[in-house]
């Protein structure tokens, strides 16, 4: 590949280029141990005894900025944008075009810079190469990571001459007086000093000031989610695992519904625990690594990922990168304390974890999980989906969040994220719940929808679904146990529930039957069903959903 040729297709590329080829001291696609052994000279991260990288990140970057996180308007791409989801905030080309020159004058009096050339995206015909340009060496040993490696036959991808750039800049603040008016107004009437921002119509993007590595990824996931649609190929933020006979399967859910401790089992092989694409060949991974949850991480439990991170090695051979857990000074360290963040994150190669497959691609899944922690305790542990349910569940996303428990007022929150992960999707929702039919209908996979919350009542009534029988339920639908045995209807949210389930009591599999009091389950139920209605109408009563998916709507 023309590497130059890939990342140089526009005046802002063109200054990118420059920059990289006028600076005295650019590193350029340096070696995974130069960089480890970089990041640590230069105090970006400590090597702990076990080998691992820990580093602190400010307070304001523990966590994404989705307020900060921008979308350049362009008239090539602004048609397709649903300029309606609160997570698309536009931002006008002049004032992103100040902040990328910024952005490069500052690179250019950097005393040294980093440039990784990696892709995004296991299937090579599709593969994105992107190049990312910081001062940061721990970035720079994030995105060798996280991202791809380049691969041979880069040319027969659709994207081989359309490379993606971008410039990282963790830890310098932008000029809040320059950009006064131009960017997001704090509480305190002052600018904000950081700025997330995607071009994709010129293929450039920008993580200015944000030291939080999830930032990166995120930003070149959310340009995957919006270049694939367009090549008919379905985006989706997801793990995936492959059983022995290649029997493959997507789990869908947001945080808390248990995505990542149930798609890690011991008999079948990780192909990525984030997000993948799905076109006419199959499956294939996006990434390179995984970027984990450290908070409460119990290596009984969750075994792989805790090897994937603490295992010993020499820091150089090691390089997981563990953000802003608590790490005392003697290496040890204390994964349930939330003071620095609840959200501490570890990346890691796969290649770390020992049951993963690492061409990250497999074929046509067979079985679909959605995920949902139901808090209100009304939805069934297990329900099938056809394609039009599927599609409706897919649209809305659903979980519950639960309230701070301080003065024992316990209400869960209903929580709908469009695709179970809204804030990476930016294209008309129609685009990606007609992609998802249309596989559905070609490939005939299965779409079961889990309650992985609770039973019995809501919470602080009823009690949490045991995992082992979630488990139960999850090894009953991917091995085909499901599909033959009788279902009865559930009218209100419109969904299929089986009389019989291996391994789970009978009583438990129509909620109402673990109520003691039915009319308060009915109350609850109507409620929830009435929060699914008037949230598809907010977010889709203008966005043309087909009919046939709209009356899969709980409450309609």
């Amino acid at each position: 590949m023309d590497t130059e040729k890939a990342h140089n297709n526009n005046e802002l590329q063109q200054k990118v280029f420059n920059l990289v080829t006028n600076h005295s001291n650019a590193i350029l696609n340096p070696d995974r141990k130069d960089v480890i052994k970089e990041a640590v000279k230069r105090r970006e991260a400590l090597a702990c005894k076990q080998g691992f990288l820990s580093t602190l990140t400010p307070p304001e970057s523990t966590g994404r900025s989705p307020r900060d996180t921008l979308i350049v308007l362009n008239r090539e791409t602004d048609e397709f944008v649903d300029w309606d989801s609160p997570n698309n905030i536009p931002i006008d080309r002049e004032t992103f075009e100040m902040l990328w020159d910024d952005a490069v004058s500052v690179l250019e009096k950097k005393r040294k810079i980093f440039v990784t050339d990696r892709t995004i995206g296991a299937d090579s015909s599709y593969t994105l190469p992107v190049r990312t340009v910081t001062d940061k060496a721990l970035t720079s040993l994030f995105t060798l990571n996280m991202f791809r490696p380049q691969i041979k036959d880069i040319h027969k991808s659709i994207y081989c001459d359309k490379g993606f750039t971008i410039l990282v800049l963790p830890y310098d603040k932008i000029d809040t007086q320059r950009y006064s008016a131009r960017l997001r107004q704090l509480p305190n009437g002052k600018t904000s000093n950081m700025a997330i921002v995607m071009d994709f119509g010129r293929r450039v993007g920008l993580v200015y000031g944000s030291a939080y590595a999830g930032s990166v990824k995120k930003l070149m996931f959310t340009v995957m989610n919006f270049y694939l649609p367009f090549e008919n190929i379905l985006p989706i933020h997801c793990s995936a695992n492959e059983g022995k006979k290649g029997d493959l399967a997507l789990f869908l859910g947001l945080s808390g519904t248990g995505k990542t401790t149930l798609s890690a089992e011991p008999g079948r092989s990780l192909i990525g625990d984030d997000e993948h694409g799905w076109n006419d060949k199959g499956i294939a991974n996006f990434e390179n690594g995984c970027y984990a949850k450290l908070i409460n991480l119990d290596k009984t439990k969750e075994p792989e990922i805790y090897h994937a991170v603490f295992h010993k090695d020499h820091y150089l051979e090691h390089g997981a990168i563990v953000e802003n857990a608590m790490i005392y000074l003697d290496s040890t360290f204390d994964l349930s304390d939330e003071r620095l963040t609840p959200n501490s994150r570890a990346s890691y190669p796969l290649s770390f974890l020992s049951n993963v497959k690492l061409s990250a691609k497999g074929g046509h899944p067979k079985t679909i999980v959605f995920l949902t922690a139901d808090a209100n305790g009304v939805l069934p542990p297990v329900s099938r989906l056809n394609q039009e349910q599927a599609m409706l569940w897919f649209l809305m996303g659903y979980t519950s969040k639960l309230a701070g428990t301080e003065t024992g007022v316990i209400e869960p929150i209903t929580t709908f994220s469009r695709f179970f992960g809204q804030p990476f999707m930016p294209l008309m929702p129609k685009i990606y719940s007609e992609l998802l039919g249309n596989q559905l209908a070609k490939h005939k996979a299965k779409v079961f929808l889990i309650n992985t919350g609770w039973t019995g009542g809501p919470y602080g009534v009823g009690e949490r679904i045991d995992i082992n029988l979630t488990r139960s339920i999850v090894n009953a639908a991917l091995d085909g146990k499901l599909d033959d045995v009788e279902y009865s209807e559930n009218s209100q949210f419109h969904l299929e529930i089986p009389n019989f389930c291996p391994g789970v009591p009978a009583v438990m599999l129509n909620p109402i039957n673990t109520w003691a009091d039915k009319d308060k389950y009915r109350e609850k139920s109507s409620k929830l069903a009435q929060e699914f209605s008037l949230h598809f109408d907010r977010a889709y009563g203008n966005k043309r959903i087909a009919e046939e998916v709209r009356i899969q709507c709980p409450g309609k």
